[in-house]
């Protein structure tokens, strides 16, 4: 250990005896504490708020969908049987979808309509999980349809219910002409977004083909597979097994390209806007260490008449205003983790306290404060205010190192 780091820690427990130095010390410190672990929890909420929303959209869109080089797939049986025995894929579905005009009632509105087959697309997707009133009974016999919370609430109709659904079919002439069929109300999903609650429903697969006049052919087969981030690699291996010049694939980044730029940039800002206060907190140091090196200008003196060269004696309170950051650098990682792994039970108490709740189950979907610790978050979000520490630590050692011993040995 040098001695230059030896004086640093000799002088930085002897300001705790300092009335006024020691308070702008802790001032400085503990500024630098809360700033680091206010970010490291902000940046793990919103991991957790992107993660549930991110789960939410794929459950209704899945990790990813192949389809045919018309948007259309026949013999698909003999192709579903050959998608699940790919690796990685857990778990896939036939799907038809189409807009179409719902009405009851005198209401009316644009649904997309999806033509599922049940006990398939449960396996591969969760939204059907959550029926809020009803129950998920989709099947050839009777024509049955599911649909979002919003979409009943906004054509004022409930289970048993009967709605018509109007969509665009050809007539033997080759024209456009409106094709209608009656639906009954079985269940009423909630998907946890309004996107999919306002404008989705679901009616069995046959009843979709009759629908839309797609015969025996269906939209594609949705996919699920054991890493979502790795969805468009799987993708595009399973179409190259099955046959790459006829069908496509398109997995959920493809399909949420805007939607997941929007949840990135919007985590950039707040962690530019957070780091503006680890920068205040960082350059807290610099007055702090000015009045450090004015109060030891008398020992700056002494050290130099015997020898030591200013560049010594830069060293000493770099070290110092290096060794305050690091501290208060070590605590708000140390408390911004254990905040961001107990956030839910932190916010729970604070709502006890003062009775309300931030997200009220009646107004939110998401009525809780998940929270996902990244490592690189913590690692940025440490050496980021390491850096800023490090450039705040340069002006007042340089000061100490053109401190006059003569003008200080006059007065002394």
């Amino acid at each position: 250990m040098s001695v230059e780091f030896q004086i640093s820690n000799q002088y930085l427990r002897s300001n705790r005896k300092k009335g006024f130095v020691s308070f702008i010390s802790g001032v400085s410190m503990i500024g630098l504490v809360l700033a680091v672990m206010a970010l490291i929890t902000v940046l793990s909420v919103m991991n957790g708020f992107h993660g549930e929303l991110r789960n939410r959209v794929l459950d209704a869109i899945s990790h990813g969908y192949i389809t045919g080089n018309d948007q259309t797939l026949a013999n698909w049986q003999q192709l579903h049987n050959a998608i699940n025995e790919q690796p990685h894929i857990v778990a896939s579905s036939p799907y038809v979808e189409d807009f179409a005009l719902m009405t009851s009632s005198g209401a009316s509105q644009g649904v997309s309509v999806r033509g599922i087959v049940s006990e398939l697309e449960l396996a591969t997707s969760k939204l059907l999980s959550d029926i809020k009133y009803g129950e998920l009974a989709l099947s050839v016999e009777t024509k049955s349809t599911l649909i979002g919370i919003g979409l009943a609430n906004s054509l004022g109709v409930g289970i048993g219910s009967s709605i018509s659904l109007i969509a665009p079919s050809n007539n033997n002439a080759g024209m456009l002409i409106p094709k209608s069929e009656r639906f009954k109300v079985v269940g009423i999903f909630n998907a946890g977004l309004n996107e999919y609650n306002n404008g989705l429903a679901f009616i069995h697969l046959t009843h979709a083909q009759t629908l839309f006049s797609m015969d025996e052919r269906i939209s594609g087969i949705r996919l699920k597979v054991d890493d979502i981030f790795a969805a468009d690699t799987i993708s595009a291996k399973v179409v190259a097994a099955i046959g790459e010049e006829h069908y496509i694939a398109v997995d959920w980044m493809q399909q949420k390209r805007n939607f997941i730029r929007a949840l990135n940039l919007e985590k950039q800002m707040i962690a530019i806007v957070l780091s503006l206060i680890i920068a205040v907190a960082a350059f807290n140091i610099v007055s702090m260490m000015v009045m450090v090196v004015t109060d030891k200008k008398s020992d700056i003196a002494i050290l130099r008449t015997i020898g030591m060269t200013p560049r010594r004696i830069v060293k000493i309170f770099f070290y110092q205003a290096v060794s305050i950051g690091l501290i208060g650098i070590f605590i708000g990682v140390v408390l911004g983790l254990l905040l961001a792994s107990n956030i839910e039970a932190v916010i729970s108490t604070i709502e006890s306290i003062l009775g309300f709740q931030f997200f009220p189950t009646d107004v939110f979907y998401i009525n809780r404060f998940p929270s996902e610790i990244k490592a690189s978050d913590v690692i940025n979000v440490a050496f980021g205010a390491f850096i800023l520490v490090l450039i705040a630590a340069i002006y007042p050692a340089r000061r100490a190192g053109k401190v006059q011993i003569s003008e200080v040995l006059r007065y002394e």
